[in-house]
């Protein structure tokens, strides 16, 4: 009997075996994703956008209907040869980039890469990454939301027309390199006002009486009001003379009233990401790139031990306050738990919603309330634990009772002289037990009724004057953009980078300053493109994308009609501009190569000098700055200052590279009594203070 030979089965991929691709924006994502979909889903990353705009050209079809000409980005072509490849042997694609217009985008160019059916089903979206919350948005698959993807087309091709019919001008007769943006240019003019206000600020002299008195051995301080119950300003030195002449320092002041009250202090909504933003830049001192870049990785998947990778906070790009009802009760049973019924809110606060805000989203919580930051700390980075930290107390507390605070305002007076003291108890922390850095401090009054005598233990005149106003924090320009509804939360961040990447501004003690060359570009665009910087016309662009997104209006009519105006306005400027030129002061001296005159020139990093005949003689000089101090390592050469690739000053030799000499504090001529070393002035909280880097000799901080 002869064996039957078996042929082998040749290997088939049925549908069955194929896997489910998902698209992500980042691959931390995909990795958080991967876990809570299962093996029947592969999660792949398209590291941000693949298609845009041509960076070489205007890439907009201004005669046919705006048309933007997308093309693969440089450096995306393995990516999307990927793409491509997985797509191909994939079940069913599912485009899951973030929920916004921006990821919308992102999910419709690779719909358009990979040649998807539009009408497929194939976009989820979901707010926060949670095993619960993906799992659901896989329920229900949409299409691509087409008004979310216009409003983002409809921003992309107005700025891109305004930056390539603004920049050039900027080019001919400033510098190569530089930029105008739509967001950019009021942000910069913005900084440029604060300057002017600054410069043209008027001191003004008043003064102050503190005074201190005792009841008994209790003593308080009190100032200066007025004079017979009406309030009085001190704007001299002659005044307070007269004041304190009426003052008999012998006699008794008496307690005329004493109210006191119980305040409320309710605690703040959650975070959006304008606050988040404002907070993190006023209590951590955090720029604006270092915090988003933060939250996204804790939105995105941190791996917290045992639990795996999980995202750890809701979508950080949004301008709403509200939170889900799951979400109100996970705190509200939390907080009975940690604190007591007394602390957990019956009726949390509801945040007014800005005008103009989206509400696409929640406000930003964390996604579990009960994964304290203490329980967390060991798995994140220290940026990242100071970020979820803000963000799990600004929920929490937001969801508490209020503080509850008793005040007391005593008036006291002694020959028609009014003085007033006010003081505060906290007899209920509330919220405040929770949210850092919004401590009450106790101001305790003595026990006073009305019709007391206190006595005078001694007045304390002070002369003081006006202050000019604040230049902008990132925090403050912030919250200016946000008001005059400039950009959008995902536009303020970039924003600012921009600003100090063209050098039209510097951060000087955290504050911004435009520079010269700012205020040059302000100044061109100020003059002959001012539609651009207007505030309301910036505004009405923004209302206008919220509509297109909305469905109420066409994309094509909202670029329509800004363009139009706007391209008639630019030619009037270029034939404006025919006639500018950029003055270049003198050097006082003649270029070494050639012979003619040195010129000042405006570079990325400040000023230099370079030779007039510019481009036929290349020949440039730097400008130094001595600082009168003697090289202290060659003892020929004088220390200057000199300024790094990230702006930063420090001082160096002027024999350089002969001499090596390099410090990141001020050289002072003088030496070391202890070592003879040279001694720096180094900023410290507080000021400055000459230190020995050689040793421990200091001395006294200079305020």
């Amino acid at each position: 009997m002869t064996a039957k030979t078996k042929t082998p089965k040749k290997k088939t991929t049925s549908k069955k075996s194929k896997k489910n691709l998902v698209i992500v924006e980042s691959p931390a994502k995909a990795k958080t994703i991967e876990k809570y979909l299962g093996s029947s889903y592969k999660v792949i990353a398209s590291k941000g956008h693949i298609r845009d705009l041509p960076k070489s050209r205007m890439g907009v079809d201004i005669e046919d209907n705006y048309t933007p000409d997308y093309i693969s980005i440089r450096g995306k072509g393995d990516v999307i040869k990927s793409l491509r490849a997985e797509a191909k042997k994939a079940k069913q694609v599912f485009l899951a980039s973030d929920p916004d217009r921006e990821g919308e985008s992102i999910a419709w160019h690779l719909g358009k890469i990979l040649k998807l059916d539009e009408n497929g089903n194939n976009r989820v979206v979901f707010n926060e990454i949670t095993k619960d919350a993906v799992k659901n948005s896989f329920k229900t698959p949409r299409n691509i939301d087409m008004d979310l993807v216009d409003a983002q087309q409809a921003r992309r091709v107005i700025d891109r027309l305004v930056g390539y019919s603004i920049s050039p001008l900027l080019w001919k007769k400033v510098k190569k390199g530089l930029s105008a943006g739509r967001v950019q240019s009021v942000a910069l003019w913005l900084i440029i006002q604060k300057e002017n206000e600054i410069k043209s600020f008027i001191p003004e002299e008043y003064w102050t009486i503190d005074s201190e008195f005792k009841k008994n051995r209790s003593k308080f301080r009190a100032s200066f009001y007025g004079l017979n119950g009406k309030k009085q300003s001190l704007s001299n030195n002659d005044s307070v003379q007269e004041i304190l002449k009426k003052i008999d320092i012998k006699n008794k002041f008496n307690v005329d009233k004493v109210v006191k009250k119980e305040k409320k202090r309710q605690p703040s909504v959650p975070f959006t990401t304008s606050t988040l933003q404002q907070d993190a830049n006023k209590k951590l001192k955090f720029k604006t790139s270092r915090t988003m870049m933060s939250a996204q990785q804790l939105y995105e998947g941190i791996n917290v031990g045992k639990e795996g990778s999980q995202g750890l906070i809701t979508y950080m790009r949004t301008d709403s306050t509200r939170i889900s009802d799951i979400a109100k009760n996970q705190a509200a049973d939390f907080i009975h738990q940690e604190y007591g019924a007394e602390y957990s809110a019956s009726k949390p606060r509801k945040g007014k919603l800005q005008e103009g805000a989206q509400d696409a989203h929640e406000a930003i919580r964390p996604t579990l309330v009960s994964r304290t930051p203490k329980s967390i700390e060991k798995y994140l980075t220290k940026d990242q634990f100071k970020i979820y930290s803000l963000i799990w107390s600004r929920f929490v507390a937001s969801q508490m009772t209020p503080a509850k605070l008793y005040t007391q305002t005593v008036t006291i007076s002694q020959n028609g002289v009014n003085f007033r003291a006010n003081g505060s108890v906290l007899k209920f922390e509330g919220f405040l037990k929770v949210y850092a850095g919004s401590k009450e401090k106790d101001n305790i009054l003595p026990d006073l009724q009305e019709n007391d005598k206190v006595d005078l233990v001694n007045n304390n005149p002070e002369q003081h004057f006006t202050q000019p106003p604040a230049r902008y924090s990132e925090a403050s320009l912030i919250k200016a953009m946000e008001e005059n509804e400039i950009g959008r939360p995902s536009t303020y961040s970039p924003t600012l980078t921009t600003l100090q990447k063209r050098y039209y501004v510097k951060m000087n003690n955290r504050k911004f300053e435009p520079t010269e060359l700012g205020e040059i570009v302000n100044s061109i665009i100020e003059e002959y493109v001012p539609e651009i910087i207007n505030i309301d016309f910036t505004a009405n662009i923004e209302n206008n994308l919220d509509e297109i997104e909305e469905a109420k209006k066409n994309w094509v009519d909202v670029v329509d009609h800004f363009y139009k105006p706007f391209s008639k306005e630019v030619e009037v400027a270029e034939d404006k501009l025919k006639n500018f030129i950029l003055k270049e002061p003198l050097a006082g001296f003649n270029c070494e190569v050639c012979g003619a005159p040195m010129v000042e020139k405006m570079g990325k990093y400040g000023k230099f000098f370079a030779c007039s005949r510019f481009p036929d003689c290349r020949n440039t000089k730097a400008i130094v700055k001595e600082i009168g101090v003697t090289c202290p390592k060659c003892e020929k050469g004088q220390v200057i200052e000199r300024k790094g690739k990230k702006n930063r000053i420090f001082y160096g030799c002027s024999r350089y590279p002969d001499c090596e000499f390099i410090s990141w504090d001020k050289p002072l001529e003088r030496k070391c009594p202890k070592c003879t070393h040279f001694l720096v002035d180094k900023k410290v909280r507080g000021g400055m203070q000459v230190v020995c880097p050689n040793g421990d000799y200091k001395e006294e901080i200079q305020k």
